[in-house]
């Protein structure tokens, strides 16, 4: 029997010790605080951008719209029936992060991730009231006094400011925000609209303020996902460790000469949002921030020797360079057969979207016939079927449509409730219809089976057009 046969299995999960990230600056820093302000911006700001579609139809740029059942993105307006347009932009977010992780490794989770930035927004909150890293280990460290309980206030505080700001900006998506921020503020908003605010609030304030780094790791299920996105050729922050190694800190003691660049610092590691080290190689946990990057070329600079340590490199060019060979251009990593791949899918699913989009009609017909009876003889034995007839003007301004049939056998239409066989409907409404075929007795249509029969609707006014195909069903049948 094997010596470690009753050792106790592998731990799947691991209690969370507290990370501190270190202050540092650099390009890729930089990079983050810039993209931080924009994804933030755009996301608390877009719901009160306004945006002028005509009288009785709502002004804000971005809006779902669920009692509507529409969804208006600045000119764009997206009906229920056309949801394969979400389903195509969800597609198109898929394939995205296909790519840009066989280009890049996990460059979203490290840059634009939601949890990323307010993890990012969070800490820098940590770090204003608490100071950096040191500090904020030394006030973990030392037993709660008044000092303590101020500072934990204040940061919870401004945390939890934070989840609401976040929870709020959220419905303000769902309904028009000037309304209904006075409505929240008044009380008078609906009890769903206050859940959800605070549903946000409290994952907002959780994720960021004490799961950072353990979502990352346990509950996404990119991490996993990603090896099989990536490959040798794949960009992604990674440690020259024939260029580091062996370690050593003290310069001028015996066998310096032959140790590496690596000074043994730990600064890549204090700096890391989620623990790593990298010197120990690719890492579920490493998202990729490049902020081990920022640390190290700051003390190689220091030091004088070059930059590059740790860098973003392809596992491929790591054997190439310690083999002494040189390392392929970054933009012939990205730019190969794989990653093209994945930019033309992309492309043609955006390309599609775009190409339905523009090609898509202001009206829409729907028909579903009445099967219950599947058809009626009158008193003169002619056979009578029923349809209703659903109407979708899309256009800015009620119009009037008229109804007419296409068929090869003598049919007649008529449209309750009215003479003439028009249908009038709102601006950007669906108006409802029941409308009659009539075949003559002796004719084929009423005698036989089915028989093709193709509804057609024209705005009297623009001449805009919709049909939809049905069946005539006779009483042979």
């Amino acid at each position: 029997m094997p010596a470690d046969a009753n050792a106790a299995p592998p731990k799947l999960y691991a209690a969370r010790e507290p990370i501190f990230p270190k202050r540092v600056s650099g390009w890729f820093r930089t990079l983050k605080w810039r993209l931080m302000i924009l994804t933030l911006g755009i996301y608390y700001l877009t719901p009160w951008i306004r945006w002028d579609r005509g009288p009785e139809l709502p002004d804000q740029a971005v809006l779902v719209d669920l009692a509507g059942r529409r969804f208006f993105f600045f000119w764009i307006e997206i009906w229920p029936h056309e949801f394969y347009f979400v389903a195509g932009l969800l597609i198109m977010a898929g394939l995205g992060l296909f790519l840009f992780t066989s280009a890049l490794g996990r460059v979203w989770c490290g840059y634009a991730c939601p949890q990323t930035v307010w993890t990012d927004l969070f800490i820098l909150v940590e770090r204003w009231v608490e100071g950096d890293r040191n500090a904020r280990i030394r006030l973990l460290k030392q037993k709660y006094d008044l000092r303590k309980l101020r500072l934990r206030l204040t940061k919870w505080t401004l945390w939890l400011l934070i989840g609401i700001a976040t929870g709020g900006a959220w419905v303000f998506y769902f309904a028009d925000a000037p309304t209904l921020a006075v409505d929240l503020a008044t009380g008078q908003a609906h009890v769903i609209a206050y859940s959800s605010i605070a549903l946000l609030t409290a994952t907002t304030f959780v994720f960021g303020g004490f799961m950072r780094e353990q979502i990352c790791i346990y509950a996404c299920p990119w991490p996993r996902i990603q090896a099989a996105m990536m490959d040798e050729q794949t960009l992604t922050v990674a440690y020259r460790e024939w260029r580091g190694e062996p370690r050593g800190k003290h310069i001028k003691a015996d066998g310096a000469a032959t140790l590496g660049d690596c000074v043994d610092c730990n600064a890549c590691v204090a700096v890391c949002p989620t623990g790593v080290d990298i010197r120990k190689g690719q890492q579920l946990a490493c998202i990729t921030c490049a902020l081990c990057i920022d640390a190290c070329d700051d003390i190689m600079h220091k030091l004088g020797r070059e930059r590059g340590l740790i860098d973003y490199l392809s596992l491929a060019d790591e054997k190439r360079e310690q083999a002494g060979g040189h390392a392929v251009p970054a933009w012939k990593r990205i730019f190969r057969p794989r990653v093209l791949i994945y930019t033309a899918a992309w492309s043609a699913v955006g390309l599609g979207l775009l190409f339905a989009l523009f090609i898509r009609s202001e009206v829409d017909l729907t028909v579903a016939a009445i099967r219950n009876p599947v058809n009626v003889t009158l008193s003169d034995g002619s056979v009578r079927n029923a349809y209703d007839l659903r109407v979708r003007n899309k256009q800015g301004e009620a119009a009037e449509f008229r109804v007419s049939i296409v068929t090869e056998e003598p049919l007649r239409l008529a449209i309750e409730g009215t003479d003439e066989r028009r249908v009038s409907v709102a601006a950007d409404e669906t108006g409802h219809a029941r409308a009659y075929v009539i075949a003559q007795p002796s004719g084929p249509a009423a005698t036989g089976g089915r028989s093709p029969l193709r509804f057609w609707i024209e705005d009297v006014e623009t001449g805009a057009r919709a049909s939809a195909d049905v069946s005539f069903v006779g009483k042979g049948e």
